[in-house]
């Protein structure tokens, strides 16, 4: 009998034994599983999280350049063409500040030697063109320097400055195409095609060519019809009397096989330019 019990018992134990290792196995190959998935998502999350970090970066870094691009409020980007300082025609001053105010008004004044002539710029229009106004002002650029043309025919009554080597007694030498140590782009074409340019209008002198204005500038003395190729930098105040007189005293013709026109008979001296808030 006891040896029945006892092959008995020992089927038992051999039958709990073989259960109990394979639930072992079993529970072995869940916690594998487990460990296996737990990795993987934690693969997938870093993985994940990367990206997202790297997303952010590239986000912040575009939001960053588009911030460090971005002009500030008020204000726009100017481009100022450096031109080369070939020919001894080039008065090297530097350039205006990259971005400059868009928004008010300035108050141009020029001091000749006739007296003052002032206008108000418009800085919506003409941003740029009152920020190198303004520059080249501030550099004494056209200090005691002439006007070197006049036109005085039907139609097209102008008084031409802004040569810095226009000066002196060398000065009718001059072939007007003196500028500073840089260009730029045109603004505030005129959109009234039958008065473009009406008296008393200030417009930048340019060579045919986009992006050309630099430092010289016409004084229209009468309703002038031009195409509009030319800065309308804003309109006299006052002064425009001068310009009348300078024009109706006549030329010496020394432009007149060229752009026409020539020096002026009655000198005109620009003192100083300036340009301030109004």
């Amino acid at each position: 009998m006891s040896s029945i019990k006892d092959r008995q018992r020992a089927a038992a134990r051999a039958r709990l034994e073989k259960e109990m290792a394979e639930r072992a196995a079993a529970a072995k190959k869940r916690r594998q599983r487990q460990a296996i998935i737990g990795s993987a998502a934690a693969v997938v999350l870093i993985a994940g999280a990367a990206v997202w970090i790297v997303t952010a970066m590239r986000d912040d870094d575009k939001k960053s350049t588009s911030n460090a691009g971005a002009p500030p409020a008020g204000t726009v980007a100017c481009t100022w063409t450096p031109v080369p300082a070939n020919g001894g025609k080039v008065k090297d001053v530097g350039t205006p500040p990259p971005n400059v105010p868009n928004t008010g008004t300035s108050v141009m004044t020029i001091d000749t030697n006739l007296g003052k002539m002032t206008a108000k710029l418009d800085l919506s229009k003409v941003p740029c063109t009152a920020a190198s106004f303004q520059h080249l002002g501030s550099k004494n650029f056209w200090n005691d320097t002439k006007c070197h043309r006049v036109v005085n025919e039907p139609g097209f009554r102008v008084l031409q400055c802004g040569d810095p080597f226009a000066k002196g007694k060398g000065y009718r030498e001059t072939d007007g195409t003196g500028g500073p140590s840089y260009t730029m782009a045109e603004e505030n074409l005129p959109t009234d095609q039958n008065n473009p340019y009406p008296a008393g209008s200030i417009a930048m002198a340019n060579t045919g060519q986009p992006n050309s204005s630099g430092s010289q500038f016409f004084i229209v003395a009468e309703d002038t019809k031009l195409p509009p190729s030319y800065t309308l930098v804003g309109k006299l105040d006052s002064g425009l009397d001068i310009v009348q007189k300078v024009v109706k005293a006549g030329d010496d013709g020394a432009f007149k096989a060229q752009a026409g026109g020539g020096h002026p008979k009655m000198e005109t001296v620009i003192k100083s330019v300036s340009v301030s808030p109004s």
